[in-house]
């Protein structure tokens, strides 16, 4: 701005040097079309939004023109003192502090979440007190402040494990079920009971039915239990949500077992998030792509699919494996690879040829 209001200045001081050089006629006739011309631009619709310079040089051409011929600007007067007041502000400015409080450093934040997530136990007092010990001054209710817009719960519900930390503690002795459906051409819909292990994500094929009946259910729990290799032996919960067909005969099946039946609450399919996630993943993979005809067919396809998945598949939180790796990994720059078709083309498998 300061360059610009010198480049302007100096043209206005050469227009008025040369305009005493003039004669006195072409002046007057200079003065008339300057007059026309602000009488042009006041017709003019819209607000006027003059540049930071040009209110400067016209603030400082007012103190120079009488106050009776300021009648030539194209803005009133009041606008011209209050650009004058502007100026003088700026050139008289001083750096203002903020009110209130100032703002909480990013370090401190870090370090109050932080005691947060190492003690559980802790609420925003003592947080604080640990804070002033260590030289940091500030106000309890800043510490609380910042644990609620983290999210952080108050510390009495911080000390039990989370729903998360539980599933994974108790992961390999964890079983959860479910169903899903699929619909066929003639749009008839078939219903699909599987069961998956938690800690490796193996998933068991119980049974495929057009009428899941409570009777169906418990005889297919019963021959779930009584073909399960030792993996059954170690399983001590399994998770299943409150679906009508699951009856007490269902439940009585794995309790004779030792396993504990954990019901998910009502509408809370992320209780359930594993046997879920195998439902989408079954669905974009599988079902989803193909044409299913009938129940022979369904069931030749998931357990086939099935295989696939336990087999080859790789899981991200098994650290890119599947649940029953065929191999050691090995490497690829060594070893030649083959590929193998799964459904009819739909999914391929890749191999290492020995």
């Amino acid at each position: 701005m300061f360059i610009s209001l010198r480049y302007m200045t100096a043209i206005r001081m050469t227009q008025f040097l040369l305009l005493h050089l003039r004669t006195d006629t072409s002046r007057d006739i200079e003065i008339i079309v300057l007059h026309h011309q602000l009488a042009v631009l006041r017709r003019q619709t819209g607000p006027l939004r003059p540049a930071p310079a040009d209110r400067a040089i016209l603030a400082l051409l007012s103190r120079l023109l009488p106050r009776t011929r300021w009648q030539a600007f194209i803005v009133t007067p009041a606008t011209l003192l209050r650009w004058h007041r502007d100026m003088i502000r700026r050139k008289w400015s001083y750096p203002r502090r903020r009110p209130g409080r100032p703002p909480t450093t990013p370090k401190i934040r870090t370090l109050v979440l932080r005691l947060a997530a190492e003690n559980p136990s802790w609420g925003h007092r003592r947080i604080h007190g640990e804070l002033v010990g260590l030289g940091y001054t500030l106000a309890a209710s800043t510490v609380w402040l910042i644990l609620k817009r983290a999210g952080v719960d108050p510390a009495p519900r911080r000390t039990g494990p989370t729903w998360k930390q539980f599933l994974t503690a108790q992961a390999k002795t964890m079983l959860a079920c479910d169903f899903f459906t699929v619909d066929t051409v003639f749009l008839k819909r078939i219903y699909v009971l599987f069961v998956i292990e938690i800690a490796t994500r193996r998933v068991h094929l119980v049974g495929v039915t057009a009428n899941p009946t409570g009777a169906w259910v418990t005889q297919r729990a019963r021959t779930l239990v009584m073909d399960a290799e030792s993996w059954i032996e170690q399983i001590k919960f399994l998770i299943r949500d409150r679906d009508s067909k699951f009856v007490a005969g269902f439940d009585a099946v794995f309790t004779s077992t030792g396993v504990r039946i954990i019901k998910t609450p009502a509408r809370a399919p992320v209780a359930n998030c594993y046997a879920e996630r195998w439902v989408g993943t079954v669905r974009r993979e599988c079902t989803d792509r193909m044409l299913i005809f009938s129940e022979r067919q369904l069931r030749k396809v998931l357990a086939e699919y099935i295989q696939h998945y336990n087999r080859h598949r790789p899981h991200r939180s098994l650290g890119q494996r599947p649940p029953d790796p065929r191999s050691p990994v090995v490497d690829l720059e060594q070893a030649r690879v083959t590929r193998r078709t799964v459904l009819g083309g739909l999914i391929n498998e890749y191999a290492q040829v020995a």
